[in-house]
């Protein structure tokens, strides 16, 4: 969650989103889910923590968090880089550069990344773009990112043989509890109750909770509510729909219950959010 921010800007895709926060005092907290997560400030410190590891980031140490981890991060007068990656494109793009053997994933060391030049400037190269209001920006910020993807494959990725993960067209995900994780997907504004997911996985719902807990980090419930706020961003860059409109195709009865779990996983409201979107 951002607190008095000085200045946001997003850029949100459907195999990536980058977000760029300015803020007197800053503090976030990921849900975990299928996504690689990288977080740098580019001016100022951060502290940060995620499962099993606890540090410091300044502008030349930056953290990537592999999926379903949770990371924590806050600082006071920051500049922050966030960049939300597709585990079905990069690991389709480890495939593509060899990187990886059959039925294996992709995973990032615990401890930061330090003193990687060239993705530095990479990251600094994605600052500039997302605060210029130059036409093609977008085009240059999808390169640039594309760019940074190939550079942490190269230099800082393992490959991970893996029985129980598998890629899914929503995603990696443990192939156990495959199908109910693309039931919320493919059933977002509907209702969907514990046993309906269960039912999915053709478990119980005493084992699917207990197993989807074990698996994720979180909750089914709360995976579902971090489902519906990224379908969400995505919906805010069509100006054609209202808030209403939106919480209602990511499954909320009301606009006011949508931007109070919005704005808790965001920090911003979604009327501000969609104010801080490049187009």
């Amino acid at each position: 969650m951002t607190r008095s921010p000085a200045l946001n800007r997003f850029l949100v895709c459907p195999d990536y989103s980058v977000y760029y926060r300015k803020a007197k005092r800053f503090e976030w907290e990921s849900t975990p889910g299928s996504d690689y997560l990288l977080v740098t400030p580019l001016s100022g410190h951060l502290e940060y923590s995620t499962n099993n590891e606890r540090g410091h980031l300044d502008s030349s140490r930056v953290v990537i968090v592999n999926p379903y981890t949770t990371l924590r991060v806050a600082g006071n007068y920051v500049d922050v880089l966030q960049l939300s990656i597709s585990s079905a494109l990069l690991i389709q793009l480890a495939i593509s550069m060899n990187s990886i053997p059959p039925k294996s994933t992709i995973a990032f060391p615990p401890e930061p990344l330090t003193n990687d030049d060239s993705l530095n400037r990479l990251l600094l190269s994605l600052q500039k773009e997302l605060l210029a209001d130059e036409p093609g920006r977008e085009i240059i910020m999808r390169a640039l990112v594309e760019q940074m993807l190939v550079q942490i494959l190269r230099q800082h990725s393992v490959a991970r043989r893996s029985d129980e993960l598998e890629i899914s067209r929503v995603g990696l995900i443990d192939r156990r509890i495959r199908k109910s994780i693309e039931l919320m997907h493919s059933q977002l504004e509907q209702n969907l109750s514990l046993k309906d997911l269960a039912a999915a996985s053709y478990l119980s719902t005493f084992h699917f909770a207990r197993l989807f807990k074990k698996i994720t980090g979180v909750t089914p419930h709360n995976y579902l509510a971090a489902i519906r706020t990224q379908k969400a961003q995505l919906l805010l860059a069509d100006h054609s729909l209202s808030i209403n409109a939106i919480a209602a195709k990511v499954g909320y009865l009301s606009s006011s219950h949508f931007t109070k779990a919005f704005r808790g996983a965001t920090g911003s409201t979604p009327r501000e959010f969609r104010k801080a979107l490049i187009e």
